[in-house]
């Protein structure tokens, strides 16, 4: 099973995170059992669970991107006024 990134598994909700637990662990126990095919299943479950993560991490990098232009047209405005 794969794992997603800290960064997602910080941004799930507690639901999505018990949920993504369960799954690992399910998932995890049928490759442990050499159900491989029943694990991609599980780990198809997984991707679908972390969108919602993904694309809040997404959204918070479009924020500090916007956030850090809005800093680089401020210094530039001060710049230009001296």
């Amino acid at each position: 099973m794969r794992h997603c990134s800290v960064q997602v598994r910080g941004l799930l909700t507690r639901e999505e995170l018990n949920r993504y637990n369960a799954l690992m662990e399910v998932g995890s126990f049928l490759e442990s059992q050499q159900q491989y095919d029943f694990a991609y299943t599980v780990q198809k479950e997984v991707d679908i669970l972390i969108l919602p993560a993904i694309e809040r991490l997404k959204e918070k990098s479009r924020d500090r991107d916007r956030a850090t232009a809005e800093f680089l047209e401020s210094i530039r405005q001060l710049n230009e006024e001296e």
